[in-house]
């Protein structure tokens, strides 16, 4: 089960992060259009909320051999079944959650400067980690935007997986690929979208080429 999820990860490009409202359609659509990874942020939510909205999410997932991810609880990711738990630099730290969630459990990291990047590059905790936010954005209120030297750096500092993250949409994506990334994050992009799987779509369809095509390749 490690190495599968591991497999999955490495070859991940789109990750959904969403709350409980997007629902179980709407991220049904997501990875009808090509999404690898979805994760479910609740911050307020009621415990049992959480899981019963995971498990919804969970199946979803599992419908398209995708990835599902829980944010911030290690204790309710073992209790959805979920595939692994994403931190921030301010909740538990990897190896803490490393120690609820087990081995087999994938944990990313979020970071915001190159500094956090490079540890998180060498955590033996962390199996893939997000550099950001880009541009600002208001899922993540007052966090200043990085721009996209961070990416660049992370692109030639790490063979770990790493994505972007923080107010990306089709518009703006082609400048983060052509600063090395190669695996994105997006929340709005696709949960605000008029049609979730025809945005996705066209964002994987984005990361495809530039991966072929080596564009901004380190």
């Amino acid at each position: 089960m490690s190495d599968d999820r591991r497999q999955r990860l490495a070859h991940a490009r789109l990750y959904l992060v969403c709350d409980a409202s997007f629902g179980a359609a709407g991220v049904r659509a997501a990875l009808a259009g090509g999404t690898d990874i979805v994760q479910l942020r609740e911050k307020s939510a009621e415990d049992g909320a959480i899981l019963a909205a995971a498990v919804e999410l969970r199946r979803a997932a599992d419908e398209h051999g995708a990835l599902f991810i829980l944010n911030d609880r290690p204790d309710l990711a073992v209790a959805a079944g979920a595939d692994g738990v994403h931190v921030g630099q301010d909740d538990a730290s990897p190896a803490a959650a490393r120690e609820i969630v087990g081995a087999d459990a994938i944990i990313g990291l979020s970071t915001h400067t190159t500094a956090q990047a490079d540890a998180a590059g060498e955590d033996p905790d962390v199996d893939y980690f997000c550099v950001g936010p880009v541009h600002a954005t208001p899922t993540k209120a007052g966090r200043p935007a990085v721009g996209l030297e961070p990416l660049r750096h992370a692109a030639g500092n790490t063979r770990r997986p790493w994505f972007a993250i923080g107010g990306l949409h089709a518009g703006n994506v082609g400048a983060v690929l052509e600063a090395g990334a190669r695996r994105i994050v997006v929340v709005r992009a696709i949960t605000e979208a008029p049609d979730p799987e025809a945005a996705a779509r066209s964002l994987r369809a984005a990361l495809d080429a530039a991966t072929e095509a080596g564009v901004g390749a380190a």
